[in-house]
């Protein structure tokens, strides 16, 4: 059970941290300063995405504790859990996640759309997702390849962080009542849907140059024929088709669906505009989901280069 406990509630912090980090980023690039509370009520969500956050890695803390010290979750073992924040790497990256995500919440209750404020909510919340790194095989070697993997690990979570965070806003743009739809609605989803494509090469580039170097961390050459006989390999190909499945669609929306969208705009055809995006959006978010379940999942089981 100590193991699908900690696995659920990793996924859950991947993706509440992500949310947090990459929605915080698309107000910023996605939203003037009038249109964070009218059409996004981003403050409200973003509240909750820190106060989850912080709750989650309470929780994590005391799973990760029981887990290292073989103790029952129940009661709290407190002297695991001092031992945990005060003798290692990931009680140094917890207690920095936390004061990022106290100062995130302090700066999203003064942002009232500011951009200033909502830039310190972007910057504090991308500390907190990339402290994650050091609960992953990223920060298990100390030598210089060790730091290179850790460093590719950051990147990797804050640039799909950005991803996902896209996705989200996005997805509550279009999901908007076609009668509560007006151009001025319209004319917004269609500079977001600009204003991410314009990173969005970007963001993929990292993503896929962060992910070779892990995989050749973690995996080695030598290994990548035998993944499909491990539990591990297996993990990730899943992943891998499923990420190459986000790079279909996400270029079926830059190419096909965005020029669509012009022309419904065009054409007054509100409810046109939104269904072909929405259900596209729907199935990019449905693989983040399980990607983010697979590598919390990944991040407890011993990777291939580790049995050379």
């Amino acid at each position: 059970m100590g193991d699908w406990s900690l696995i659920c509630v990793r996924f859950a912090i991947y993706l509440t941290l992500m949310a947090l980090f990459g929605l915080s980023a698309f107000g910023l690039y996605g939203l003037r300063a009038g249109e964070r509370g009218t059409a996004l009520a981003l403050r409200a969500w973003l509240v909750g995405s820190a106060a989850l956050g912080l709750l989650l890695s309470a929780a994590w803390i005391v799973l990760m504790a029981s887990s290292m010290a073989g103790t029952p979750i129940w009661p709290v073992d407190h002297a695991a859990i001092g031992a945990l924040l005060t003798g290692s790497a990931i009680g140094a990256a917890w207690k920095l996640r936390m004061v990022a995500l106290i100062f995130a919440a302090v700066a999203i209750l003064l942002a009232a759309g500011r951009g200033r404020w909502l830039g310190v909510v972007a910057l504090c919340s991308a500390v907190a997702l990339g402290t994650l790194a050091w609960t992953g095989h990223g920060a298990m070697d100390d030598t210089a390849m060790g730091w290179v993997h850790l460093v590719a690990d950051i990147l990797h979570l804050i640039t799909a962080g950005a991803w996902v965070g896209a996705l989200l806003g996005l997805i509550l743009l279009v999901s908007r009542a076609t009668e509560r739809v007006d151009a001025a609605h319209l004319s917004l989803t269609h500079r977001a849907l600009h204003g991410f494509g314009a990173i969005g090469t970007a963001v993929v580039g990292t993503i896929v140059v962060t992910g070779l170097v892990n995989g050749w961390m973690l995996v080695g050459i030598a290994n990548i024929t035998a993944l499909a006989t491990t539990l591990y390999g297996r993990l990730l190909l899943i992943k891998l088709a499923l990420f190459i499945a986000m790079l279909g669609l996400a270029s079926l929306n830059r190419f096909r669906l965005t020029p669509a969208f012009e022309r419904f705009i065009a054409g007054d055809d509100h409810r046109r505009a939104f269904a072909a995006l929405r259900a596209s959006l729907a199935v990019e978010t449905a693989c983040v989901v399980v990607i983010l379940g697979v590598v919390a999942w990944l991040g407890t089981l011993a990777p291939p280069a580790s049995a050379m």
